[in-house]
């Protein structure tokens, strides 16, 4: 699995948004992002969200963004519009959920699908959202803290 790009986001532009406008704040691209071991990525919105919080982390494959952009004529989106820490080339994200994993010495473990919501619509095109449905990306708890680099 190669990394391509990372991004923290250090605050809810739609979770606990339902009813009501997105939040403005920017995600953040970084050339390295820490992750902590049952805690999450350090700056991220959900660092330390719960105890033993299943979405630590989130990855997401450039693939699949390319595919997405293709179905739905986008061109002006980038793969921060998902909102997922890490986006991956050349891994079957979905295989790898029930699944300890490495990626450049950190160990994960993958939990479930980063299921797509309504708001994928807004931040992506119409029609993101249901088009997403099975390939939304990976959500995994970090099992050993390090750094992640692109």
């Amino acid at each position: 699995m190669k990394v391509e790009r990372l991004y923290v986001s250090p605050a809810h532009n739609y979770f606990g948004h339902h009813g009501g406008p997105a939040g403005e704040t920017p995600v953040v691209e970084a050339d390295a992002i820490e992750c902590v071991a049952g805690r999450g990525v350090r700056g991220d919105r959900f660092f330390d969200y719960q105890p033993d919080y299943p979405g630590q982390i989130t990855f997401f494959s450039s693939e699949v963004f390319a595919e997405l952009c293709a179905a739905l004529d986008v061109r002006e989106k980038a793969p921060a519009a998902v909102r997922r820490n890490v986006v991956t080339r050349g891994a079957d994200l979905t295989a790898l959920i029930g699944c300890e994993f490495e990626v450049q010495g950190v160990h994960f473990l993958g939990m479930a699908e980063c299921r797509p919501c309504y708001w994928m619509d807004q931040a992506i095109a119409p029609g993101a959202e249901a088009w997403l449905q099975g390939r939304g990306g990976l959500r995994a708890k970090i099992l050993t803290s390090g750094f992640l680099r692109r």
